[in-house]
């Protein structure tokens, strides 16, 4: 995504066929996130929207030193993180998981992880990450996809590092199974 000065100085002046065209512009890199955030394509269209209206009402703030794909970015990651908590039910959800009485860690299993490569599709990764539970998925995108500490999403998400680190660890553990069951069901199916 190339914005030029041009485009981003029209828009401080409220130009409509300049907001129209950085929209178009930044659509697809935009929708890439909110969807990490939101698991229905309408609410992550809802997103985008409240999202490029922070972009449009603070473009002015918007300053030359940072690349501009990288502030736009970080406001729509920043929307979904208030979305995410003006939605949230409970302050701190607890998880009782107890890591070394889970089964997978009491059998040896052996995985190629370059068949895992081989066999799964970007759709179904997507798939796995939003079958995860909402605060292990938003959790997982800041840190692994969006290159959060732990201390920045506990600051964002109201919670401990501890519980930020629990829930990544949970959430890892979780895609690691999904990923081998997928692989290994994808091989007996090969015979």
């Amino acid at each position: 995504m190339r914005i030029n000065d041009r485009i981003i100085a029209l828009c401080a002046k409220n130009d409509r066929k300049a907001q129209f065209e950085l929209y178009r512009l930044s659509f697809s890199t935009l929708m890439g996130i909110c969807i990490r955030y939101e698991e229905d394509k309408e609410d992550a269209a809802a997103l985008l929207n409240k999202g490029f209206l922070k972009i449009l009402n603070n473009i002015g703030k918007y300053r030359k030193d940072v690349p501009f794909e990288a502030w736009i970015k970080r406001i729509m990651i920043n929307t979904g993180i208030d979305e995410y908590r003006k939605n949230r039910k409970t302050k701190e959800l607890v998880l009782n998981v107890d890591l070394e009485s889970m089964e997978y860690l009491n059998t040896q299993v052996t995985v190629d992880f370059n068949l895992i490569e081989d066999n799964i599709n970007v759709e179904e990764l997507e798939f796995m990450l939003k079958s995860l539970n909402k605060e292990l998925q938003m959790v997982f995108n800041l840190y692994e996809i969006d290159g959060f500490s732990h201390k920045e999403i506990a600051d964002k998400l109201g919670i401990s590092e501890r519980t930020s680190k629990r829930y990544l660890s949970t959430a890892r553990t979780t895609l690691r199974e999904m990923l081998i069951k997928a692989t290994v069901s994808s091989d007996s199916s090969e015979y």
